[in-house]
């Protein structure tokens, strides 16, 4: 990723100077979360330097969920979700790839994530790679739907429960 800033200024005329003019384009590539290096190149119009300094901030960002959908999330990005998501409910889907009542239980969790819009839907994959975050959530069989309040687990539905499901959601809303 590449911020690109170009600064210029209107050309500086003084009784004491000969007409000044300056631009410069500084390309400043950056990782997610730190500055590389920066290259700039200065073109001015009389043989005086101008040395000026630009500031600026780049925050990381966090991983964001929108409203009305399910959001996918990896064992990186689950407890940032959740704690962004302050107060709110927080409904997991942990499923697999091959698991058939998980594929059935798919399209109705999403019609879920745009009838709630007060509640953070996530969907995680319970592969390999995730095998950690599944492991401290305390998954047995899929699909596993955990629902969270403050961070902390308040609710669990195992297998492909829809009616169980909108049960204890309502139960974690109400509450």
């Amino acid at each position: 990723m590449a911020l690109n800033l170009s600064l210029s200024a209107p050309p500086i005329r003084s009784p004491q100077q000969p007409l000044l003019h300056y631009s410069a384009k500084h390309t400043i590539v950056v990782s997610s979360d730190r500055l590389l290096h920066p290259k700039s190149t200065v073109s001015r119009s009389s043989s005086r330097r101008v040395v000026t300094r630009v500031r600026s901030s780049l925050d990381t960002v966090e991983p964001t969920v929108k409203v009305g959908q399910v959001t996918e999330v990896d064992k990186d990005t689950f407890w940032p979700l959740v704690k962004a998501a302050d107060d709110k409910t927080v409904v997991l889907d942990m499923y697999t790839q091959w698991c058939g009542p998980c594929k059935v239980m798919a399209p109705k969790f999403q019609e879920l994530s745009q009838k709630y819009l007060d509640v953070v839907f996530l969907k995680l994959d319970c592969n390999q790679e995730n095998k950690p975050l599944a492991k401290e959530l305390g998954i047995k069989v899929v699909p596993t739907f955990k629902i969270l309040k403050d961070s902390k687990v308040v609710k669990e539905v195992t297998g492909a429960k829809f009616d169980d499901l909108v049960l204890a959601i309502e139960a974690v809303r109400s509450s």
